[in-house]
């Protein structure tokens, strides 16, 4: 009896040892989750995006053109002015008595010239009567002419010096905003000693943009026909996108393009012009000048980032109907900023892998989401485009 417990106790034991040393069954992996777009034909603006800086639309340094002592500053630093407007008075005592001076010398050689001019005429007279010489009558015109020069120089160097007087008043040649004084009352200045200031017009402020070589090559080859060209440059809006990343609510137009290359850079800069009431926008101001250059007609593009690059070739994964991925080929055409045209290899309808094609293999199934492109996925940014 006891030996039959002892066996059954044996086979109890053995029962349980196999059930705990049994391993769980393993269960599969679920697919990873892919974020995918849907391949159609579109009508794609190609929109550029490029650095700016702004720059006053006229800038002025306001100069003395005569030397002396400043004895007065006109003007708020800072402030917005008219044309004409005071800036600053040079003392003008010396240039009053220059000219007191040179409208004494007039009238004295006016009444020289009076005298001189009624002796001409009378040795005219008398010559022809033959009373007195040729050498006599000759003298005569000789002195009347001397005289007449003398009145024209006087008259010029009156003109000269009331000029300087008018130079003791430095005025605004431009509406603007002036500048801090780099001189102040009691200092000496005159034409060699600097700009007293600097005053910019910025209403309307430019926009000085530069673009590579290649781009204005490819450019006017686009755009062959001069007076095609110019028309087309008309019909461009630019927007300004200022520091703090706001887009500043006026539009912009072309102004105007360099004469030539920068040859250290190998590029150009060209002028956009935007208004600026209330002088909101200031010289040395950055921000970017975006534009649509032109519509890319029934483009299928797809996100840079779904293409994988293999020694020259271009695949890309896509999602079939049953969610399994197929890798192909492709052809690849131009890039619009952060997308890219395919040209062959796709059709439309075809779900793209954008995000997780590192996670999938051939015939891999996978679990699908939309993914959803960035606001700014079709602007060309300045350092990125290779079109103009």
């Amino acid at each position: 009896m006891s030996r039959i417990v002892l066996v059954s106790a044996m086979l109890i034991c053995g029962s349980l040892f196999v059930g705990c040393s049994r391993k769980p069954a393993q269960t599969a992996p679920p697919p990873p989750e892919v974020l995918v777009t849907t391949v159609k034909p579109q009508d794609v603006p190609r929109v550029l995006e490029r650095v700016a800086t702004l720059d006053g639309f006229i800038n002025a340094n306001i100069n003395a053109q005569v030397q002396g002592y400043i004895v007065s500053r006109d003007y708020q630093e800072g402030s917005v002015v008219k044309k004409g407007d005071l800036l600053f008075q040079i003392d003008p005592r010396p240039f009053e008595a220059a000219l007191a001076q040179a409208k004494g010398t007039l009238a004295r050689d006016k009444a020289n010239q009076m005298k001189t001019d009624a002796d001409e005429k009378r040795a005219l007279d008398l010559f022809n009567k033959k009373v007195i010489s040729a050498q006599e009558r000759d003298t005569a015109i000789a002195a009347a002419g001397s005289n007449r020069a003398n009145v024209e120089a006087d008259e010029a160097a009156v003109k000269q010096a009331e000029i300087n007087l008018g130079y003791t008043k430095i005025t605004a040649p431009i509406d603007g905003v002036v500048g801090f004084a780099n001189n102040q009352v009691g200092d000496l200045v005159g034409p060699s000693t600097g700009p007293l200031t600097t005053m910019s017009q910025i209403d309307p402020i430019k926009a000085v943009v530069t673009a590579g070589e290649g781009p204005f090559t490819d450019f006017v080859s686009r755009h062959p026909d001069a007076t095609e060209r110019q028309a087309y440059i008309k019909t461009l809006n630019f927007e300004l996108i200022l520091g703090n990343g706001e887009v500043y609510p006026k539009k912009g137009t072309f102004y105007a393009l360099d004469r030539n290359l920068d040859t250290k850079t190998g590029s150009i800069r060209y002028y956009v012009t935007f208004p600026n009431p209330g002088n909101i926008l200031r010289p040395g101001q950055f921000g970017k000048v975006r534009f649509v250059a032109d519509i890319k007609k029934g483009a299928m593009v797809i996100p840079q980032e779904a293409v994988n690059e293999l020694q020259g070739s271009y695949q890309v994964a896509v999602v079939g109907n049953d969610n399994k991925v197929s890798i192909r080929p492709v052809k690849m055409g131009e890039r619009i900023g952060a997308m890219w045209e395919v040209t062959e290899g796709l059709k439309p309808g075809d779900r793209v892998v954008v995000q997780g094609g590192q996670k999938v293999r051939e015939g891999a199934p996978v679990t699908v989401k939309d993914w959803t492109p960035t606001p700014d996925a079709l602007v060309s940014k300045a350092d990125q485009q290779k079109k103009p």
